[in-house]
C-alpha cells in the first residue's frame, strides 16, 4: 500500500473516532433522564480536561498521521490506537454493567473499539523504509 494512502486512510479513522465520540455525547443527551443524571454529578476540572482531550487527541492525530515521518507516524499510531482501544473497551464495559445498556450506544463506542483496532493494524502493517 502506498504511503500517502495508508497516512491518509489512517487520517480518516482518527476523525470517524472524533466524530464517533460526538454523536455518542449528543445521542447520550437525547436518552431519558440524562439532564438529570449529569445535573447531579460532580464534575471537575480534571475530569473537564480529560474528556477534552478525549476529544482533541484524535483531531490531532488525524492532522499528525499525514504529516509526520514515517517511523514517528508509525509509533505515534500505534500506541495512541491502543490506548484509545482500551479506554473504549473500559468504556464499553461500562455501560454493559448498568441496568439497562442502551444498544444505541454500545454500536457507537463498539466502533470506535473497531476503528482505532483498525488505526493499529494499519499502523502495525506500515511498510518498510527503502534503504
Amino acid at each position: 500500500m502506498e504511503r500517502l494512502t495508508l497516512k491518509i486512510r489512517i487520517s480518516v479513522l482518527w476523525m470517524f473516532m472524533a466524530v464517533a465520540m460526538s454523536a455518542h455525547s449528543i445521542v447520550f443527551f437525547m436518552e431519558p433522564g440524562a439532564v438529570e443524571e449529569m445535573q447531579k454529578m460532580q464534575i471537575g476540572a480534571g475530569m473537564l480536561l480529560f474528556m477534552a482531550l478525549f476529544w482533541l487527541v484524535p483531531l490531532i492525530m488525524a492532522f499528525l498521521s499525514v504529516t509526520l515521518k514515517d517511523l514517528a507516524n508509525r509509533w505515534t499510531n500505534i500506541v495512541l490506537g491502543i490506548v484509545f482501544t482500551l479506554l473504549n473497551i473500559f468504556h464499553l464495559v461500562e455501560h454493559l454493567t448498568q441496568a439497562q445498556p442502551s444498544v444505541h450506544q454500545m454500536l457507537i463506542i463498539g466502533s470506535t473499539i473497531v476503528v482505532t483496532a483498525l488505526i493499529v493494524w494499519y499502523a502495525w502493517k506500515w511498510p518498510k523504509q527503502e534503504e
